[in-house]
């Protein structure tokens, strides 16, 4: 096949250079796949930048028991890759996964949080780790929890990381096991040709390929109906609130508020529906900040030094996407809002599928049909 100077050609074209698609592209290039990861730019949606960095079991598949499922394969394949990005790159993502604490400042949450966590295990035939702390116990991990701390529960499967080292070892991986990373603007059309898609960007270059795996985030809802998918994602914002770095005192990290590797607080778990507004608001820092002071009154005495928005990408029911065309075969949809949890298993059993278009049963839960049943 003849191209030209503006048409380039690889197996699999992943669209979307965010640490879904990354961790796709590692594992396809784990098989011998030539892969081309196709990055949008600096002014897209970024949502790997703006993430908070746990990889949470806890609480995470409780209407939906694969995905309670997928989820805890993720993170017990968690620190083999985490070793592997480092032995590659010499980049430490600081991985700690010693568990995890979801605090609570009232009595019916705790319940609440007990209830769901018990049915949660009782779907897994029992086998679902978790205990139920009262706030005693939780000063067995946590000092200096405050005294409207009623308890937490508690997972020995959670556990976090640094998100932005995590994206950087990632695409250093990535070139260096000959990934081409191409900045060519928005895709705008995806068409298929005799056994090739064809994938024109808005800076008018060409790709071709043999399959394309859609990772593009918010921006798949515009994709997937070219090749006969359906993405119904919408964006939901979150606020995250970070200190000046301060000596340790939390060592275990919780669901509203972790310590990162160099020191600083991160404080955060807003939910609003704003639309594609990634800004940030008084009222809602507010909220949190308030709620963390709570749970740590030491933090009254931290100085915060930075804010932001950013946008989550979410399905109806906020569970996965993952699905193959029926009318494009070898087009690939993968859209979720847990991308570091999940890291693990994209680049492993997801990025297997792709690569040996061997679908697991279990993962039909997971096509877009299920919301027009």
């Amino acid at each position: 096949m003849y191209l030209s100077e503006n048409q380039q050609s690889s197996n699999i074209c992943v669209i979307g250079g965010g640490i879904v698609g990354l961790a796709i592209s590692l594992g396809l290039l784990r098989h011998g796949h030539k892969v081309t990861l196709l990055d949008e730019s600096d002014d897209a949606f970024r949502a790997s930048r703006g993430n908070f960095g746990l990889v949470w079991v806890q609480g995470k598949g409780d209407t939906q028991p694969q995905y309670a499922s997928i989820t805890r394969q993720s993170a017990s394949l968690w620190k083999p890759f985490a070793s592997l990005l480092q032995e590659e790159t010499g980049i430490d993502i600081q991985l700690e996964q010693k568990g995890g604490l979801y605090l609570c400042l009232s009595e019916q949450e705790l319940q609440a949080r007990q209830t769901m966590l018990t049915k949660m295990k009782q779907a897994a035939n029992h086998d679902y780790p978790f205990s139920t702390l009262d706030l005693q116990q939780v000063r067995e991990f946590f000092p200096e929890a405050g005294p409207e701390v009623v308890g937490a529960t508690w997972c020995p499967e959670d556990g976090h990381l640094n998100p932005l080292l995590y994206l950087r070892s990632m695409t250093e991986l990535f070139l260096k096991r000959g990934g081409k990373l191409a900045h060519q603007g928005r895709v705008v059309n995806i068409t298929k040709q005799s056994t090739d898609f064809i994938l024109t960007t808005e800076k008018n270059t060409t790709f071709h390929c043999e399959k394309v795996v859609l990772t593009a985030g918010l921006g798949n809802k515009t994709l997937a109906p070219m090749v006969g998918l359906n993405a119904p994602v919408q964006p939901n914002r979150g606020q995250v609130l970070v200190s000046e770095r301060v000596k340790h005192f939390i060592n275990y990290p919780t669901g509203h508020v972790r310590q990162t590797g160099e020191g600083s607080v991160q404080i955060g778990d807003s939910k609003e529906d704003v639309g594609f507004n990634q800004g940030t608001t008084l009222e809602v820092m507010a909220q949190i900040a308030s709620r963390a002071r709570k749970m740590f009154p030491i933090l009254k005495d931290v100085q915060l030094i930075r804010a932001w928005g950013a946008l989550r990408i979410m399905t109806p029911d906020g569970y996965p996407i993952y699905e193959q065309s029926e009318s494009h075969p070898g087009a690939y949809l993968v859209t979720c809002h847990s991308g570091v949890t999940l890291g693990a298993f994209h680049e492993g059993p997801l990025a297997d599928w792709i690569s040996n278009d061997k679908f697991n049963p279990a993962w039909e839960v997971f096509h877009a049909n299920r919301f027009s049943l």
